[in-house]
């Protein structure tokens, strides 16, 4: 389930980094490796869980006692949107204030598997109110849940005036769990990998996407510290359920997923220490590198896009000498061999 772990071999105070370079999931590696991608998929942690599994559970718990259903949804009614909202808002801060509060409130297991010793910004005019902390949480609760409670409250809609195609889960369970696990999942990281390197493109990061990079230490609280123009490409991944036909526990899954999982990706921390003994592995060294150096590892873990377009950092000298000629090759046009 979990590593062990000997936390006095850790020089406590001091960036801490993995001993061995990243890895790229096996599931998208050629030759097949059965071994490889059944532990990728149904190890712990894996693809599956424990992140999935429990942001499904979530999910459905939302939809069953939280969310309006499809009769009250016909409509732009009031009280069906103030429920929408006011259940994202909480979950939110539940989710992401959970991982702030044991990392960075009670500091629980110090700076172990930190990648950077430092904590959050403070009095930094970077950031609104000169702090990283309520400059992550304005973005967070003023930008990312609107937008997300709008895809919400507008999809749902459009399912319950039959704009788009429902599934029922009782008439397809198998097509509707890979559609869960596996559709989504994988879809979410290609999106995000497509609209992450738009934004990297020199206008929209200078107007947009330079507030997330604020973060170059980021916390849980930065992963959805993001313009709203950022939060509509992010959260549009939805529209999926445009396309394919979809069950209304898809659209809140597929939302929930953006929502919660750039809190433990942003964490800063390698792993998480449950016991002296007992750590659960987070393994995102390759996103912290991202906001470390910019231009490299725009992707997720899973499909590895970034090894097969050229951007991706293992952590190791040669590709940081690689991340610099390409750096140097476009600053001189090409120019330099």
């Amino acid at each position: 389930m979990s590593d062990a772990i000997d936390l006095g071999e850790h020089d406590h105070g001091s960036d801490w980094q993995p001993r061995g370079l990243i890895q790229i999931a096996p599931i998208f590696v050629w030759p097949i490796q059965p071994r490889g991608c059944f532990k990728a998929i149904f190890g712990f942690p894996g693809f599956l869980w424990p992140w999935s599994v429990l942001y499904a559970v979530i999910a459905l718990l939302t939809w069953r006692f939280l969310t309006p259903g499809p009769q009250e949804m016909k409509e732009f009614a009031l009280g069906s949107i103030a429920i929408i909202v006011f259940t994202n808002l909480a979950l939110i801060v539940l989710t992401v204030g959970a991982w702030h509060y044991r990392l960075y409130v009670r500091r629980a297991q110090g700076t172990d598997y930190k990648y950077s010793a430092q904590w959050l910004a403070t009095n930094n005019s970077n950031f609104l109110f000169q702090n990283q902390l309520w400059d992550n949480v304005f973005w967070t609760i003023g930008s990312a849940v609107p937008i997300w409670s709008a895809y919400e409250i507008v999809t749902l809609w459009a399912q319950a005036n039959g704009f788009i195609a429902v599934v029922r889960w009782q008439a397809h369970p198998i097509y509707c769990l890979l559609l869960m696990f596996f559709i989504i999942p994988l879809f979410h990281e290609v999106h995000f990998y497509a609209i992450h390197r738009l934004i990297h493109w020199a206008p929209l990061y200078r107007a947009v996407h330079s507030i997330h990079h604020k973060n170059v230490r980021p916390g849980p609280w930065s992963g959805l510290a993001m313009h709203p123009v950022e939060h509509m490409l992010y959260f549009s991944g939805v529209l999926l359920c445009w396309l394919i036909p979809s069950h209304p526990l898809h659209i809140i899954f597929y939302l929930q997923y953006a929502a919660f999982a750039p809190a433990p990706s942003h964490s800063g921390f390698d792993k998480l220490v449950l016991s002296k003994r007992m750590a659960l592995n987070l393994e995102y060294y390759d996103h912290y590198l991202h906001h470390r150096y910019f231009e490299v590892n725009y992707g997720g873990p899973i499909v590895p896009i970034d090894k097969w377009l050229g951007t991706f950092h293992d952590g190791s000298e040669e590709a940081h000498a690689a991340m610099r000629r390409r750096a140097l090759k476009r600053r001189t046009g090409g120019l330099q061999s």
